[in-house]
């Protein structure tokens, strides 16, 4: 019989701050979702007619509770209690693209759940399960909502198209249109570096010389996946800060400065 192993009494050893990633990231989150339950739940202040400005939080606007010109898809779904949100299908389709994002998880299982918090640092419950029980085996459809995101991207640009109009006719650019596309960019970036999409384009060849396409996109697609991470952490402030800059003309607490008309 071999040796018992050693009893250590510290938690850890370590003696740097590794406990502030995790919360300052934690932070990050918890005010993304804060901010972005209120803003869901506002039903309001989310389409700038003037200039057609739609926040990508209330897009696509398909309920008939959406205010006239918003909804640029048809109203398919009727009138909408209050205290559900008009963005109900936005809210979920991207919402639960997020959440089972494998980069998210990894954010929010240490700063939530200490499982694990950082590096050498222990978790303090003593059994694991994984993702293999409910409700974390539904993370394991992140693949799908991985669809979902896509046709919400392609939405997504449908509506920096139409930001390009003049207040007076025709074409024309204002400050929230910059900010909308370059929402829209991040947003692109974030959604075409997941690794569901990096498995969607390659991950099923076995030659890629008979597939040079395929090839290229899986490359291209790998090289944007080192940065997945910070596309995700990107994005969040970008799409809050659009969605803050829609609303506040939308609410008439200024006017959107002109570039072109």
């Amino acid at each position: 019989m071999g040796p018992a192993r050693a009893k250590v009494a510290e938690r850890t050893f370590r003696r740097d701050r590794w406990w502030l990633s995790p919360l300052g990231i934690g932070l990050i989150l918890l005010f993304f979702v804060v901010y972005s339950t209120i803003r869901y739940f506002m039903n309001d202040h989310y389409w700038a007619a003037e200039e057609h400005y739609l926040t990508p939080f209330y897009s696509p606007c398909i309920s008939a509770s959406c205010v006239p010109g918003s909804s640029h898809f048809g109203t398919p779904l009727p009138e909408i209690p209050a205290f559900i949100p008009i963005a109900i299908v936005t809210l979920i389709g991207v919402g639960g693209f997020r959440a089972t994002c494998y980069y998210y998880r990894k954010a929010y299982y240490r700063s939530f759940f200490l499982s694990p918090t950082a590096c050498a640092v222990p978790e303090p419950r003593g059994s694991y399960k994984g993702e293999t029980r409910f409700p974390l085996i539904v993370q394991n459809s992140h693949r799908y909502f991985f669809y979902v995101a896509a046709l919400f991207a392609l939405i997504n640009l449908y509506d920096a198209i139409l930001a390009l109009h003049g207040v007076n006719g025709g074409v024309g650019v204002g400050l929230g249109t910059v900010i909308i596309w370059g929402n829209l960019a991040m947003l692109a970036a974030y959604t075409l570096s997941c690794h569901a999409c990096r498995h969607v384009v390659g991950g099923r060849l076995r030659n890629f010389g008979k597939h040079p396409v395929r090839y290229r996109f899986w490359t291209l697609v790998s090289k944007l996946n080192t940065r997945h991470g910070q596309f995700a952490m990107i994005s969040l402030f970008t799409v809050i800060f659009t969605d803050f800059y829609i609303m506040a003309v939308a609410a008439d607490w200024f006017s959107d400065p002109r570039i072109v008309n």
